[in-house]
């Protein structure tokens, strides 16, 4: 028997309308448990960019096509409209440290951080438990954000346990793993 939605738990902290709480739509998002990737590419003029994303998301199997939103306020937008290749790499759940490094600003966010040139030598980052290695299929525009729509290319994984999102945490999914393979 599916619940009646039009009643409210007890234990729900907040019901709103939109626009008049951003905060509270943003904790209502976080429910979402998420991967975390950080996007990699190269500009025009050969320096590499990288920022740290959860909203990514595979859109195709046939074509092979995946999405990730920017947003339009970012120091990097511009570079990530013009670019015509970048890189999704998926962090491992041992890789907070460089999804905290590519979430704030810094001079060389790959100063020490090991990564492998991929085609077109967008950086990959090594340890993450995938790479999709992209062309750029569409930008569209989606309220404050870019949605960006890559075509993957190459793709390479292993069995490492990911980095996810959820409720302002960063956390192993190693324990899920572990479950799935007893």
């Amino acid at each position: 028997m599916l619940p009646d939605a039009s009643r409210t738990p007890s234990d729900w902290r907040h019901a709103h309308e939109l626009p008049a709480a951003r905060v509270d739509f943003r904790r209502a998002l976080g429910c979402f448990a998420t991967g975390v990737t950080v996007v990699t590419m190269v500009d025009h003029d050969g320096r590499r960019i990288g920022i740290t994303a959860n909203s990514f998301s595979s859109v195709s199997m046939d074509p092979p096509l995946i999405l990730w939103s920017l947003a339009r306020s970012s120091p990097n937008a511009r570079a990530f409209a013009d670019c015509r290749h970048f890189a999704i790499n998926i962090l491992a759940g041992d890789q907070d440290a460089i999804c905290t490094r590519f979430a704030q600003p810094a001079a060389d966010k790959f100063a020490t951080v090991d990564i492998t040139a991929g085609a077109h030598d967008v950086p990959l980052i090594a340890g993450a438990a995938a790479h999709l290695e992209c062309d750029v299929e569409a930008i569209h525009p989606g309220g404050d954000h870019f949605i960006l729509v890559g075509r993957v290319q190459r793709f390479r994984w292993h069995d490492a346990a990911p980095l996810v999102f959820c409720k302002g945490v960063l956390r192993s999914f190693d324990t899920a793993l572990q479950e799935q393979e007893a």
